[in-house]
């Protein structure tokens, strides 16, 4: 069974930083990209960044690009969001996000959600 854990959340002052990251198990076989995605209090989720499993394709969202870094640890399957400069509008519950994946014990592709971390920037 695959599994998505989120850690690294917490409170900060505005302009501080944190890193998320989000470490993967199961018997993975392969997926598309692996991401976070955030949602604020009243608001849909929204994406904000998304790396691809060869780890050479990033994408952000504009409200966090120059800020925020999305990297991959290929031997661990763990991905990371650095995110620095941060503002109180990156309030919000993060959520890590598994592309299409598939196991070895099943080939269909299916999207993966982690439980979701707070992130809580005070001004």
């Amino acid at each position: 069974q695959v599994q998505l854990v989120e850690s690294g959340g917490g409170l900060v002052q505005a302009g501080g930083s944190l890193r998320l990251s989000c470490a993967a198990s199961g018997s993975i076989f392969s997926f598309n990209a692996m991401g976070w995605y955030r949602q604020a209090p009243g608001k849909q989720r929204e994406l904000v960044a998304t790396i691809s499993s060869g780890g050479d394709i990033t994408n952000y969202a504009d409200s966090v690009k120059g800020r925020f870094t999305i990297s991959r640890d290929h031997a661990k399957t763990t991905v990371y969001l650095q995110m620095n400069s941060l503002k109180p509008e990156d309030t919000a519950v993060y959520y890590c996000n598994a592309e299409n994946l598939s196991t070895w014990d099943d080939p269909r592709e299916y999207d993966y959600w982690g439980q979701g971390t707070q992130v809580t920037v005070s001004s």
